[in-house]
């Protein structure tokens, strides 16, 4: 079955957690969407990981943004904040999201924070919000086998650490990827 890749801003939120960043960055590498984020988006997950977890060094964070860039050199987005004050949110602070999004022509904002962007408001510039399960776990309806195809891929992204088939559901379940996680249960011998 063909994909057409959709467009999808990820939000800060899905780019902090490592297992998360490594499968939605798999996921857009193999052509199953087309990521974006802009350098506020950077800016805001590395940040946010450093007061949380000061034991990373920084160096090594702009290493994986140096990695991220290179891997999906049009995932960058710039020129988009004249968009920002056309854009309504409870957050102002999150305009600059939704601003991205209206300039990479993309239909999805991939989040955790749902609250921060209202359907009405953000149905309104063509856009729809998803959890990186909700939207992984539609990636799967449209289609499975390259899906799981690319998760395959973003587990033997971890062959340092030599995470078993099930270590990695576990992990999917531990980044709330729960839908996801139990839909491929079915496929652990593809993983």
């Amino acid at each position: 079955m063909a994909l057409e890749p959709v467009i999808a801003v990820c939000d800060a939120c899905v780019l902090y957690p490592f297992h998360q960043r490594n499968i939605l960055i798999q996921a857009s590498v193999d052509g199953l969407f087309d990521a974006r984020w802009t350098e506020e988006i950077h800016d805001e997950w590395v940040r946010n990981l450093i007061a949380n977890v000061p034991a990373i060094p920084l160096a090594r964070l702009q290493a994986t943004r140096r990695l991220m860039e290179f891997a999906l050199p049009e995932a960058l987005v710039g020129g988009f904040h004249h968009h920002v004050d056309s854009i309504a949110l409870p957050d102002p602070n999150d305009r600059h999201v939704v601003a991205a999004a209206i300039e990479a022509n993309a239909s999805h904002i991939l989040t955790w924070n749902l609250r921060d962007f209202p359907v009405k408001a953000i149905e309104k510039h063509g856009l729809v919000r998803a959890t990186p399960d909700a939207f992984l776990a539609d990636l799967y309806d449209q289609a499975s086998d390259l899906l799981v195809w690319s998760l395959a891929n973003a587990r033997c992204n971890l062959a340092k650490s030599n995470v078993s088939a099930q270590d990695f559901l576990a992990l999917l379940k531990g980044q709330r990827l729960t839908k996801l996680e139990k839909i491929l249960q079915r496929h652990k011998s593809d993983l």
